[in-house]
């Protein structure tokens, strides 16, 4: 006659019961009786609400993808006097990055004269958060810290992050028109 050695909802050990037994004491406590360690000797049983179970295992399972993920904070530094090849150049590593779905941090440093005009500094940030503003939003807006006015730009949420193969094609395609 097989056995099982049965665990009780609360954790506590009943002990050695026949099959039979188990499967009664759960339809009288009115819960489910699952098996949790079959390779043991004799398997071990425990009642519980299957149910409540699943769902409960999904939740720690969902709240710990949550936790998971790890935001990329990328950083891209400019002055205010930049050519417009090198705005490009830099426009360009900020898309590639905001594809790849990590955050960016512009980073404008302001040197000598350049710090009583910080006007400078801040059209150029909106220019540039105007020119990306199809891949990403601005996250934090333009702020004056010390010798550097800091704008923080973020993915749009429903862009899903590409691939570098993508990424390469992508731009292989471009050289070629």
């Amino acid at each position: 006659m097989p056995e099982v050695r049965l665990v009780g909802p609360a954790g506590e050990q009943v002990g050695i019961v026949r099959i039979e037994d188990a499967l009664r004491l759960a339809e009288e406590a009115d819960l489910d009786l699952v098996e949790v360690a079959p390779q043991a000797r004799p398997p071990v049983c425990k009642l519980m609400d299957y149910g409540k179970f699943k769902y409960e295992s999904a939740q720690k399972a969902r709240e710990s993808r949550r936790n998971q993920q790890m935001t990329v904070i990328k950083e891209q530094k400019l002055r205010p006097k930049i050519d417009s090849h090198d705005y490009d150049t830099k426009k360009g590593h900020i898309v590639r990055f905001l594809n790849q779905g990590h955050k960016v941090k512009v980073t404008i440093m302001f040197r000598g004269r350049e710090q009583s005009r910080p006007e400078l500094g801040y059209r150029l940030l909106q220019r540039l958060a105007e020119d990306v503003a199809d891949l990403g939003v601005v996250e934090s807006s333009p702020k004056q810290d010390g010798r550097n006015m800091i704008m923080v730009l973020a993915p749009h949420k429903n862009v899903k992050p590409r691939t570098a193969t993508k990424d390469a094609e992508t731009e292989q395609d471009v050289a070629a028109e």
